[in-house]
């Protein structure tokens, strides 16, 4: 009975620290099963992007100028649910991932993505991104760490877009007013918060400062 008494007491100290070796894991880093599945998934929505990126069904005025704005409201109807739709990058991060087409738990596991009541880049409203801090890639992991004057980009097939970072909201997950456009074109981070749990959710807000379009050498937005 001793014996098997030290057997039990060895193996739930085994598991005990596996257990916290896991939580620190995932802590410091990320879910690494997650992980795995999410690297294939952007490898798919690279390929798709790319793919994209080769048609030139870029609508322009009749000088022959890109729209931007009639380009990024054809993207956003032309998309569906689970596509790759652009590639956001933030440097401060390290961020480099393929944003996906909803919110849903499903869009969710592929990478960062936009909430379908939002506008697509360019379109001069609200863009809202959503993802995860701590599994499935966790892209946004680090997202309290953004600071003022921080840069995000965000690449489509029309344009290249530079935003700047101008703050950050912590709000209830109930709280809906957050997907309401102000009107003009604004960039919205989202992410659980604090991490591991859902009550709230920090949202980096960021506003658009250049835009290079996909036929062009680059020009100043008039925001």
């Amino acid at each position: 009975m001793r014996r098997l008494a030290r057997i039990a007491g060895t193996l739930m100290i085994v598991a005990g620290l596996g257990a916290l070796a896991w939580a620190l894991t995932v802590w410091q880093w990320q879910d690494p099963f997650t992980a795995v599945t999410h690297e294939l998934k952007q490898r798919e929505l690279a390929r798709s992007f790319d793919r994209e990126l080769e048609r030139d069904a870029r609508p322009a005025t009749s000088e022959g100028e890109l729209d931007v704005e009639e380009a990024a409201a054809r993207w956003r109807e032309g998309s569906e649910r689970g596509d790759a739709v652009a590639r956001l990058r933030i440097p401060s991060l390290g961020v480099d991932e393929f944003v996906v087409n909803g919110t849903d738990t499903a869009s969710l596991k592929q990478g960062p993505g936009r909430y379908l009541g939002s506008a697509m880049p360019g379109e001069g409203e609200l863009v809202y991104i959503a993802g995860h801090r701590t599994t499935h890639g966790a892209p946004f992991s680090r997202i309290d760490r953004l600071a003022k004057g921080d840069r995000v980009f965000l690449e489509l097939p029309y344009a290249t877009i530079e935003y700047t970072i101008t703050g950050h909201r912590i709000v209830p997950a109930t709280e809906t007013s957050v997907l309401k456009s102000k009107g003009h074109e604004q960039l919205a981070l989202q992410a659980c918060h604090p991490r591991f749990f859902a009550s709230h959710r920090w949202i980096s807000y960021a506003r658009p400062v250049a835009i290079t379009a996909a036929d062009t050498a680059g020009e100043a937005l008039g925001y």
